[in-house]
């Protein structure tokens, strides 16, 4: 293959990714905008959902999250060297491991979601969304092993396909299933609440109900997910034997070894992830308990509620489940631009991989300063625009509950820096040095335990402590992830290309939108319509703005363009244009 052929190949995969993760995190926020806006749901909702959620993907990082990038690397190392029955042997060996691995771990959740909600979490009520979660990691377990294969292989398919459908049926399945709890069939959905185990005796408020509901969904949706990738290995099957018939060389290692070669690579890998799932079940705690220590003298109004003054243990509680719910509304549009990212973090994991397998370090070079280009790119103007129009945004998508506006503008700092950790860490993992991506982010989460525990206790402060302490946490291991990347592979960043001129273009387009937005408020007045057109506009014009300072200022070169999806056409186009010269 030539090297145009290779980075056209990284690229599909790329472009593949991403739009799965485009059409994945814009379902998400679509069915949790609806949600939070339900009747009886809001940010108490929003706190129980995201209580159980975070101690889920706990357990999901130990049993999963490295599955896939490990696997990947281990096939793309066979594959590289034409062996195909390694490939497939390493793909057999974590489906048997991986199969037990996420049964334990369904069991574990379920079995000590009391436990977990009651005396770790200081959060009664998120028991039943644990509850709901624990039959979805038996089956992300093995789906995350096809997956992996099927990365391993460069087919991306898999992947994009399998997330694009368990997240169309989640979407639908979570509104489904939380407007049944309120409103059409609420005694059918009680009697069916009893029978799944999420109802308590003495009984439970809506908003555990429907939070326990929304998760439901998410486990049925796993389990199509899973069926779906099932068939798509079936299919395969047989080409696949073709293939192994055809391999060139062999691999004699035993099943037990293999195993362990998967599991020393998996763990690494899943260690950031599990480090950071644990930190941020550790933030919640900090924050319920940090909430209730600076509000012990009396709760100010929240989201329109009157203050509260000697609180008792309870109404603490639920300032605290608020709050909480009020921030993981940010942690929902942060994680969109994370995942336009995610893209070439994943790509790059078996493409870095397989190129030094080859002993190729100079394409291994240039993919990786490529992605952190592109990397900046994406997530500067989309953390400056959350940053000049986060009030109006919380407007449009959560017209119910639009207060914690402020705590998105402070988080989107906090975006740039764990954009650039996503795609460091892919260009790290593929190296082989897995552990420094679980270092940085341990580092940086001591700061914010520290921090948390200082900043929230203060009154002034409270929940916006939080904010802040995830910025300085990103920071922090966004900075050791880069310098040890730079000391392993001969990347030329430079200042002027990476940072100021990004940096202009954003700043200029964050002013347009700005601007754009105020005129057109001003010309059409307050509503809800007013203010979604105004929006609307000032984005596309913000859009406009940054594309062509980006082009003007040429931070892409000839090379950079014709790399991305159609980048031929874009190329020829901009020559046209007279910005670029063929």
């Amino acid at each position: 293959m030539s090297k145009k052929e290779k980075s056209y190949s990284f690229m599909g995969n790329v472009a593949m990714i991403l739009f799965a993760q485009i059409m994945v995190k814009v379902l998400g926020l679509v069915y949790r905008m609806v949600i939070t806006n339900i009747d009886g749901f809001g940010n108490t909702g929003n706190g129980f959902y995201n209580a159980g959620f975070q101690v889920y993907t706990v357990l999901l990082a130990i049993s999963s999250v490295g599955i896939p990038n490990a696997i990947a690397k281990m096939v793309s190392e066979r594959v590289a060297i034409d062996d195909y029955r390694g490939a497939h042997r390493v793909f057999t060996s974590a489906l048997k491991m991986f199969s037990v691995i996420g049964l334990v771990c369904a069991v574990v959740l379920y079995a000590g979601s009391d436990f977990i909600a009651i005396h770790i979490m200081n959060m009664s009520g998120a028991q039943y969304v644990m509850r709901a979660l624990a039959p979805s990691l038996f089956f992300v377990c093995i789906a995350s092993v096809i997956r992996g294969y099927f990365q391993g292989l460069s087919d991306m398919r898999a992947t994009s396909f399998s997330q694009m459908l368990e997240q169309v049926f989640k979407s639908g399945l979570t509104i489904v299933f939380v407007i049944l709890t309120v409103g059409i069939m609420p005694y059918t959905m009680q009697i069916l609440t009893r029978i799944t185990l999420l109802y308590s005796p003495n009984g439970i408020t809506p908003p555990e109900i429907m939070a326990a509901w929304a998760n439901m969904a998410s486990s049925a949706a796993t389990l199509i997910s899973f069926g779906y990738l099932l068939v798509f290995y079936l299919r395969r099957r047989n080409a696949i034997q073709e293939r192994i018939a055809m391999s060139k060389n062999t691999e004699n290692v035993s099943t037990k070894k293999l195993m362990k070669m998967i599991l020393m690579l998996s763990i690494p890998i899943s260690l950031a992830s599990i480090i950071t799932a644990v930190n941020r079940v550790v933030d919640l705690a900090t924050i319920t308990r940090s909430i209730e220590i600076a509000f012990q003298n009396g709760i100010p109004s929240i989201a329109g509620a009157k203050a509260v003054t000697s609180p008792t243990s309870a109404q603490l509680n639920t300032a605290a489940v608020t709050l909480s719910g009020m921030l993981s509304k940010s942690d929902t549009l942060i994680n969109m631009p994370l995942a336009l990212n995610i893209a070439f973090a994943t790509v790059l994991v078996p493409s870095i991989s397989g190129a030094l397998a080859k002993g190729d370090t100079a394409e291994a070079s240039e993919k990786t300063s490529y992605s952190i280009l592109i990397s900046i790119l994406i997530i500067l103007p989309c953390a400056i625009g959350y940053m000049v129009l986060a009030e109006p945004i919380y407007k449009i998508i959560y017209p119910a509950t639009p207060d914690g506006a402020d705590l998105l503008a402070i988080m989107a700092v906090a975006l740039v820096f764990s954009a650039l950790t996503q795609t460091i860490t892919g260009a790290l993992q593929g190296i082989g040095k897995v552990y420094v991506s679980a270092v940085a982010i341990l580092v940086g989460c001591i700061f914010k335990v520290i921090l948390n525990i200082w900043l929230i206790r203060i009154p002034s402060i409270n929940i916006y402590g939080a904010a802040i302490s995830s910025v300085v946490c990103q920071l922090v291991a966004f900075l050791i992830n880069f310098f040890v990347l730079i000391r392993y592979i001969p990347i030329r960043l430079t200042v002027k290309k990476y940072i100021v001129k990004p940096l202009v273009s954003g700043i200029f387009m964050g002013g347009s939108a700005g601007l754009v937005y105020w005129l057109m408020m001003n010309i059409l007045g307050n509503g809800y319509m007013h203010n979604l057109v105004s929006v609307a506009i000032s984005i596309i014009v913000a859009a406009i703005v940054y594309f062509a300072l980006v082009f003007a200022l040429h931070i892409m070169n000839r090379e950079d363009i014709i790399l991305l999806p159609s980048g031929a056409r874009i190329y020829r186009l901009l020559v046209r244009l007279r910005i670029y010269k063929d």
